[in-house]
């Protein structure tokens, strides 16, 4: 009798779209707190990074953010016009964080971290087809074996596009209610494929390859939940630019996930018997 291979299909595809991929950025919280190798890239970039993001909303509170306030109370609820006023002004925060700093300071390091996290969680393999790593080092300290970052190593790619469609999205903040979640929902769904770019980098995927992999049926909405956590992250005043650093180790850990889940499922279909016609 022929021997279907429906069942690991349908076990593949639930396991895609039922994914915890909406805690790999809090998972990167964690692993950043229990791993003291990453604590010297954290030191070097987070008290600038932690000053000028709060100098920015210091002077949107100051200048914007009680005009706004008043101008969404004349057909807001009472209260909201308070939240989602808040989370325009730390939206604009977000924004201008991006466009200004974020490419300057942060890249490198983030490329840095999600480099070390994958040798440390023994895909070496991967980092060494895009940079050196060194063999002869003590293994407890990845980052100290990994070598100087290749020319055009990015973590997240700066985006025109991106900065284009928060900005449209932006007044989704002044709806009462569904406004914020709606925000947060479509800047999660864009910037979710963006924050495992490096994970692309790795494994060598041309645009084809990477359009392919990203729209590969559930996988798009795992990116959407991992994104959408990041950005609830990034709106958190003062510590935005420290979950900046761990969301990058997050998104590895997401990566060894993926890594693991394919070579499970390649391994289910290599025991897979043979179609066989049994009279």
């Amino acid at each position: 009798m022929a021997q279907s291979k429906a069942p690991s299909a349908i076990r593949r595809f639930a396991k895609a779209n039922f994914s915890s991929s909406f805690l790999y950025p809090l998972k990167g919280i964690w692993y950043f707190a229990t791993h003291r190798y990453l604590h010297p890239l954290l030191q070097s970039r987070l008290l600038p990074l932690t000053l000028l993001s709060t100098g920015i909303l210091a002077i949107l509170g100051i200048t914007a953010y009680l005009p706004i306030v008043a101008f969404l109370a004349l057909f807001h609820y009472s209260g909201s016009a308070w939240v989602n006023g808040t989370f325009f002004i730390l939206g604009i925060g977000t924004l201008l964080t991006s466009m200004l700093f974020e490419a300057l300071f942060a890249d490198g390091t983030q490329v840095d971290i999600f480099d070390a996290v994958m040798v440390a969680e023994g895909y070496e393999h991967l980092v060494k087809e895009r940079r050196p790593v060194a063999d002869d080092i003590d293994e407890s300290d990845p980052v100290k074996r990994i070598g100087s970052r290749e020319k055009g190593a990015t973590f997240a790619p700066f985006s025109f596009r991106q900065i284009i469609e928060l900005l449209v999205l932006l007044p989704l903040n002044f709806v009462p209610f569904v406004g914020v979640p709606l925000f947060l929902l479509l800047t999660g769904y864009r910037a979710g494929p963006l924050l495992n770019w490096r994970y692309f980098q790795l494994k060598g995927f041309d645009k084809k390859r990477r359009n392919q992999y990203i729209t590969t049926k559930g996988r798009r909405f795992e990116y959407m939940w991992f994104g959408t956590v990041y950005m609830v992250l990034q709106l958190i005043p003062v510590l935005s630019m420290l979950f900046l650093l761990t969301s990058a180790a997050g998104s590895a850990l997401w990566s060894v996930h993926v890594e693991q889940q394919s070579a499970h499922a390649t391994e289910e279909e290599g025991m897979l018997p043979e179609y066989s016609d049994d009279a």
